[in-house]
């Protein structure tokens, strides 16, 4: 067999052993804990500092995962892996979140509205 098969079952088996479980253990974080973590915040006023905080913690995973410390592979490594740090998805959950309340309170100022009309002209369909 000639010497370029080897090497790309080796580099098969590399791939297999190194990058795919890498792969799901980010999937697993991204799916399961980022969601749970970020869904108690959304209704939370969080401070600029308190959003750094969630994000180094998110860097910090990345750079113990890869063993480095250069913070532009992690950068590449999170965009790579399609990792959106956690201030970024806060804001995208905060701002759905804030859109549903005002429609939910433009339906309750509607419905309010609409009773307040119906009991003030009440009376005077009633009248004889």
């Amino acid at each position: 067999m000639p010497k370029s098969h080897f090497t790309v079952q080796r580099m098969h088996f590399l791939l297999k052993l190194v990058v795919w479980p890498l792969k799901r253990s980010l999937q697993l974080i991204k799916v399961k804990c980022l969601p749970v973590l970020l869904y108690g915040l959304e209704a939370c006023p969080l401070t600029k500092s308190d959003l750094q905080s969630l994000d180094f913690v998110i860097s910090r995973f990345f750079m113990k995962l890869f063993t480095t410390k250069n913070i532009e592979l992690v950068k590449y490594c999170q965009e790579y892996f399609g990792f959106a740090l956690p201030s970024v998805l806060w804001a995208k959950r905060v701002s759905k979140f804030e859109s549903s309340v005002r429609c939910f309170c433009l339906i309750c100022n509607c419905v309010v509205l609409i009773v307040f009309v119906l009991f003030t002209l009440l009376p005077y369909l009633f009248c004889e």
